[in-house]
Parts: C-alpha cells; sequence; structure tokens
C-alpha cells in the first residue's frame, strides 16, 4: 500500500480560491492522503464551505490569524502521514502531480524534500518559480521567477530553498530538523519560514530537489497581495535576517550578514528617496527587531548548530548558490520579471 501523504492547507479568507484547489486535489491520482485545513480566522464562509463540499477534510480553526508559519505548525501537529505536503491554498494541481514529487522523494535516501514545477495560474505559459538559490549578499536568487516555461527548467536540480506554494517533506526528517517542538519558526508569521526551515534540512546533511514533471499551477500573490507592504517587508527583511544568524556557520555569517545589512540600508534609503516611508520603516524594524531578539535567536542557533548540523562549514552552499550581476537586485525590487537569467 502506498505510505500516507499528509496535506496541509492553511487558509485566510481565500474561499473564493478552495473549490479549485480541493477538487483537483481531490481528484489527483495517489489517494492515500488526509487533508488538513488550517484556518486563520477566516471571516469569508471559508470553513462552512469546506465543511460542506469537501467532507473527508480535517478541519483546525483558530481564533486569530496567526500567519502562515504557525499555522502550519499547527497543522503538521495534527498530521499522522509518512509524508507531509505543505500546500497554498491559491493552487491548483495536475493529476499526478503527487504521484510525481513522491517518485522523486523516494528515489534517494538523502532525498528530504522536493518542490513541483509552479506555473502561473493566469498564464501556464510561464513559471512561478523553480525555487532559491543563495546568493552571496543573503539575497536569495528565485530561479525562473516569472519567465516562459522551457525545456531548459525541465531538468531535476538541487535546490538551496522550495517555495511554500508546493513543497513535500519526509516526515522523520522534519522530526530531526525541529526547533522547541517547532517545523517553522513562529516568530516569523510569513515569509522566510520555508527558508529556514529548509537551510535546516540542509544542514542536517539531506538534500531538496525540483521535480519538473510534477506540475501545478499558483494564483501568485492571492493571499498576500491584500497584506499592507510594509508589512511583507517588514517580515521578509527580518526574518531572512534572523535565518542567516541561526542557520549560517560562524565564517560564513561573518562574510554575508554585514554586505547584506549594508543592502538593507541601501533599500531602505532608496525607499525613503521615492517616497515610501513606510517601507524605509519596516526594514529598519526589521533590523532592529533582529538585535531586540538576539538572546533569544543566538540560543536557537547554538539548537541547531549543536543538535541538527552534521555538515561541517558551509560548503555544501556551493552546490546551492549563485552568483548574480548588481543588475539582479535591481530587477528584484522594480520588476523581477524582466531580468534576465544568464543559465
Amino acid at each position: 500500500m502506498k505510505k500516507l501523504v499528509s496535506v496541509i492547507i492553511v487558509n485566510w479568507n481565500g474561499k473564493r480560491f478552495l473549490r479549485d484547489c480541493l477538487s483537483s486535489l481531490f481528484s489527483q491520482d495517489y489517494k492515500n492522503i488526509e487533508v488538513i485545513f488550517v484556518d486563520n480566522a477566516s471571516t469569508d464562509d471559508s470553513v462552512e464551505y469546506v465543511r460542506r463540499n469537501f467532507p473527508k477534510t480535517k478541519i483546525k480553526v483558530n481564533k486569530e490569524n496567526l500567519g502562515f508559519a504557525e499555522a502550519n505548525n499547527i497543522g503538521y501537529k495534527q498530521s499522522i502521514g509518512d509524508f507531509v505536503l505543505f500546500l497554498n491554498n491559491d493552487t491548483r494541481v495536475t493529476r499526478n502531480f503527487l504521484s510525481e514529487l513522491m517518485k522523486v522523494l523516494t528515489s534517494d535516501k538523502k532525498i528530504a524534500g522536493a518542490q513541483s514545477k509552479i506555473l502561473l495560474m493566469d498564464d501556464s505559459t510561464k513559471l512561478d518559480s523553480v525555487g532559491a538559490f543563495l546568493t552571496n549578499t543573503g539575497f536569495l536568487y528565485h530561479y525562473g521567477i516569472a519567465k516562459k516555461n522551457s525545456p531548459k527548467y525541465n531538468k531535476q536540480i538541487d535546490l538551496y530553498s522550495a517555495k511554500g506554494a508546493c513543497m513535500i517533506f519526509k516526515k522523520k526528517v522534519l522530526e530531526i530538523i525541529k526547533v522547541d517542538e517547532e517545523i517553522f519558526d513562529s516568530r516569523y508569521f510569513a515569509y522566510f519560514e520555508e527558508t529556514d526551515m529548509c537551510h535546516r534540512i540542509w544542514l542536517a546533511g539531506y538534500r531538496i530537489i525540483f521535480a519538473p514533471k510534477s506540475i501545478i499551477k499558483h494564483k501568485m500573490g492571492g493571499t498576500s497581495s491584500r497584506l499592507n507592504s510594509g508589512l511583507v517587508q517588514y517580515h521578509s527583511f527580518k526574518n531572512r535576517i534572523n535565518s542567516y544568524v541561526k542557520n549560517l556557520s560562524f565564517i560564513t555569517l561573518l562574510k554575508i550578514l554585514p554586505l547584506h545589512i549594508l543592502f538593507c540600508e541601501l533599500i531602505s534609503f532608496v525607499f525613503l528617496l521615492e517616497g515610501k516611508i513606510d517601507l524605509f520603516f519596516a526594514v529598519n524594524r526589521a533590523i532592529f527587531w533582529n538585535i531586540k531578539v538576539l538572546r533569544e535567536t543566538l540560543l536557537k542557533r547554538n539548537y541547531i548548530q549543536n543538535k541538527i548540523r552534521i555538515e561541517r562549514g558551509d560548503d555544501f552552499l556551493r552546490n546551492i548558490s549563485r552568483k548574480v550581476g548588481l543588475s539582479y537586485y535591481w530587477y528584484l525590487f522594480t520588476g523581477i520579471k524582466n531580468y534576465r537569467e544568464n543559465d
């Protein structure tokens, strides 16, 4: 019998996406699944809609919006599968997407996680993203983002970070990389939480793979587009800094963090010149938050470096890092779809 896969879907006022998402999920050809629907205090009748139309779904309702990270932690605690799939509510999956993910995930004991090929819901000829690589400035290189789907994106490759819209992991590995009994750092609310988790998987000696034969569609920004832009930037910047303090070796941290902070301040200054005062303060609040919680972060770092890390140093990062020119950072904040990839 096929192994049980626990599918965790976090929802916040996403009723308009749920028919496509859940209908496609229950119609795909890998049938041994449990679907755990975690609702973050929606006010759009999402929960009742799921109860009425998808009665096989396990439902957990939070009393407030706890964010993506903590809601997934709650769903994870309810899961009983040997594999755990994190799936966004604004997705539509293909019939064999999970079967293809499982083929990759079970092909090698060192492969702990895999990400589907994610196409844009509104234009399926284009990619949402193949996944992310690390750069020497600490900003992620989002490979394939908003690019035309082509044969070069049909290669199975290692990823530094899978994208949270659709990623699957072996539960036994997730148990190994937990910190304070959490898969995702609950302090993060949203953004970079999946990268933080993926980094720990690499530290534990495992790999994360892009599985191009597994295909889904994603309404990019379907939920996040309704969040305040200042809030988005705040969590994105604070979580990225915090993750590196926890996960990078001391030598690599000395190389990346000062440069990353410098870039953050330069970006905040550009925001100020553009009159985007809320974004200027968001970036600087993110930096000061990390100073405020530094003691707590160092305790987490100590656990990760001494209890989870089996990779000595950060040599493994060479295979999941990319060198990019200054133009990439310009496009990253002004319109990444216009950036021309060199590989």
